[in-house]
């Protein structure tokens, strides 16, 4: 294993070279996986430039709009780290309205976004085409190791020591639900590419062999 130190702006370039390198009629739904601490949208968002000036259009998804309503995710306590690790978000809606139909003989049909958290009510958009090509770009925490269908994965890892550092108090309850990931996903073992960010100013490239 070898773990090469980047900027944030090679690590942009370097996702975006690959992303853009394959097939340029095929879509391309990624996972960019990360606790809130590694802060996974903001190299999701930073990807949608680069790759729209390689050619490829990119459409962003996060998975805070894809959450299960709260009487559902919320059953067993606002902190139950057991429920954010298996019962928080919707990843059926997920599959069915953006992953499937992004995918190999899928209709490349989306929706962006089903459900308003802050409103606890469905926010359905309207249905937009993706263009041949796009690369559908999926942010959140906890999304390798559930069968979602990804064509290409990235997650960002973080210490447990980082993580409980960098974690908002008030999210603290989480901490187990990452732990528990960690042990039983070990998503560092199968992601295609994987960021170490224990320190957010100094990713770094982790990659196999010496």
């Amino acid at each position: 294993m070898r773990v090469r130190p980047v900027s944030f702006a090679v690590l942009v370039d370097d996702l975006a070279e690959r992303l853009a390198s394959r097939e340029s009629d095929t879509m391309i739904r990624v996972a960019v996986d990360g606790a809130d601490a590694a802060d996974p949208a903001a190299l999701a968002d930073a990807l949608v430039d680069p790759l729209r000036v390689r050619g490829r259009p990119a459409v962003r998804i996060v998975t805070r709009d894809f959450l299960r309503p709260a009487s559902v995710r919320l059953e067993f306590g606002r902190a139950n780290p057991d429920s954010f690790y298996a019962g928080w978000f919707d990843e059926a809606g997920l599959i069915r309205e953006v992953l499937d139909p992004a995918g190999p003989g899928g209709s490349g049909r989306i929706v962006t976004r089903l459900w308003n958290a802050d409103t606890d009510r469905a926010a359905r958009e309207p249905y937009r085409e993706l263009p041949p090509g796009t690369v559908v770009l999926v942010s959140g925490p906890l999304l390798l190791g559930a069968g979602l269908p990804f064509d290409f994965t990235v997650h960002l890892a973080v210490s447990a020591a980082a993580l409980g550092r960098r974690t908002a108090a008030a999210d603290r309850w989480t901490l187990p639900a990452f732990a528990r990931y960690v042990d039983e996903v070990a998503p560092e073992t199968f992601a295609d590419v994987v960021v170490r960010l224990d320190d957010p100013r100094h990713p770094a490239l982790v990659t196999a062999g010496g």
